[in-house]
Formats: C-alpha cells, sequence, structure tokens
C-alpha cells in the first residue's frame, strides 16, 4: 500500500457554531466554516506533506452525533492532558482521563464533543 489507510474524516455535528467554537477552544485552532447547499462542512487546519489525515466537522440532517455508536477517531497530541483540560470549559465531558496504553505506544483519553460524539486523543508523553 502506498498510504495510509484514513484519507479524510467527517464529525457530524448539530450546531456548527456550537460545535466550531467547542474545538476551537480544546485545540487551540481556528475551524474555516462553509456552507455547500445547506451543508456545513468546518474544516480542520491541514498541514501540507505532514502525517496524518485531514477532516471536518459536518451538519447535515444524515449525520447523526453518537457517543456509543460508530467509529472513534483519534486526534494527535503532544500531551493529551492538555487538550482533556479544555473539555470541560469548552462544553465537553471527559470520559476517560489521561490512560498509558503501553510505554511504547503512549497514551490516550476520551471525552465527548459539545454535540454528543464521542473522541478521543493520543500522545507518546
Amino acid at each position: 500500500m502506498e498510504q495510509n489507510m484514513v484519507s479524510w474524516f467527517e464529525v457530524p455535528v448539530t450546531n456548527m457554531d456550537r460545535a466550531k467554537a467547542f474545538y476551537d477552544k480544546v485545540f487551540q485552532i481556528e475551524i474555516q466554516v462553509q456552507d455547500f447547499g445547506g451543508t456545513l462542512m468546518g474544516w480542520f487546519p491541514w498541514a501540507e506533506g505532514k502525517p496524518g489525515a485531514n477532516g471536518s466537522l459536518i451538519q447535515h440532517e444524515s449525520y447523526k452525533p453518537s457517543n456509543t455508536d460508530g467509529v472513534l477517531i483519534y486526534f494527535a497530541s503532544s500531551d493529551v492532558q492538555k487538550e482533556l483540560d479544555r473539555v470541560e470549559a469548552a462544553g465537553g465531558k471527559v470520559l476517560r482521563p489521561k490512560t498509558q496504553i503501553s510505554p511504547e505506544v503512549g497514551y490516550m483519553g476520551v471525552f465527548l464533543d459539545s454535540e454528543g460524539n464521542r473522541i478521543a486523543l493520543h500522545s507518546r508523553a
């Protein structure tokens, strides 16, 4: 295979303004929102030539946030605790605190976002 398996992801939201504010605050980023004929997409920052998949928030009636069903996305972090410390102030809930997976793999944490999606974090430290 010439590339990693994941090339794109979409995080369902029911309120784009609230979701944008949540992710901007937790990750200290600036999501850019565009309207594609009634489908709102909020683009996560993309670094050309860097490893990892790109994705967006998406608001459309066919997309439903879930805290139990479907795929679990892991966002990369320099230290999981940094984002977890900002989750509740941004309107989310920490479901699993920073937990060591193994010394070789690093750490993970899980939270609910402002829309009710279960989202994970991973860091080496």
